[in-house]
């Protein structure tokens, strides 16, 4: 029986801020005081979310676009309860596949194999499960000769591989995507979008976020563009990127990526 459609991701009136620290010494005078607790580094609070609302519903594949510093990474890392919301909330009903920052759990004394099963736990999978996997695993990041090194000896595009490998075999409802897919050569580019094709078919929920306009057109059946923290527009992936890209020329999007 088909699930109901509706609401797999809430997001309401979600802020959030960074306090930064000025950390510069200043002059003798200064950091005299500063060791006698007279003086206080200087506070700056950054506001990246601004009160952004919106509903990711069962079944959709949503991009969000924007230029650097827009707030769509932060967005996506309270998504996937890395950061805590300053204030609103993210509700996220399933379970969640992160895509983030991919292979920087790894241990860097761990073979390769001994990182796909400790990361394999962490992402709720259980040891069976992991054996049975195993080798779809190995065989998607296409590095088998070297899973068993040490995974210090591997290169940075090997490592994003293996850690989309372990990430996208989870049984996920929920995949949360930043820009992780752009690892690899263009075959293995493409792998990773026909999984991906594939986890929509099969009703999968999706929110991502790319520099690609080409990605966005051919994955996303819906997409936000973010602009200094709040929505500037959501709608039809076409009119949206018209619109975004009709601000002038722009580097953080290429119409021609992949």
């Amino acid at each position: 029986m088909r699930p109901p459609e509706g609401p797999k991701i809430r997001v309401r009136d979600l802020h959030k801020s960074f306090v930064l620290h000025d950390l510069h010494v200043g002059t003798l005078k200064s950091m005299v005081l500063r060791s006698r607790g007279q003086g206080r580094p200087k506070r700056q609070v950054k506001h990246v979310l601004k009160g952004i609302s919106f509903d990711v519903n069962r079944r959709e594949c949503v991009g969000i676009v924007g230029k650097n510093g827009a707030g769509k990474s932060t967005m996506l890392s309270i998504a996937a309860k890395i950061y805590l919301p300053t204030s609103g909330s993210i509700e996220v009903e399933g379970k969640v596949a992160p895509l983030l920052e991919l292979g920087s759990g790894f241990h860097q004394e761990l073979t390769g194999v001994e990182n796909i099963y400790f990361n394999g736990l962490l992402l709720g999978l259980t040891d069976e499960q992991i054996k049975e996997r195993m080798d779809e695993i190995i065989d998607f990041a296409g590095i088998r000769e070297y899973i068993n090194e040490p995974v210090r000896t591997y290169s940075s595009g090997m490592i994003s591989r293996l850690g989309f490998a372990v990430a996208s075999h989870v049984d996920a409802e929920i995949l949360i995507v930043d820009e992780s897919l752009a690892v690899g050569d263009y075959q293995f580019v493409e792998k990773c979008y026909d999984r991906i094709r594939r986890f929509q078919l099969r009703g999968g929920t999706i929110l991502f976020v790319s520099h690609a306009a080409a990605t966005v057109k051919s994955v996303a059946t819906r997409c936000i563009w973010l602009e200094n923290g709040v929505i500037r527009m959501d709608g039809k992936p076409d009119d949206v990127l018209a619109a975004y890209q009709g601000m002038g020329p722009s580097p953080e999007i290429a119409p021609h990526a992949m």
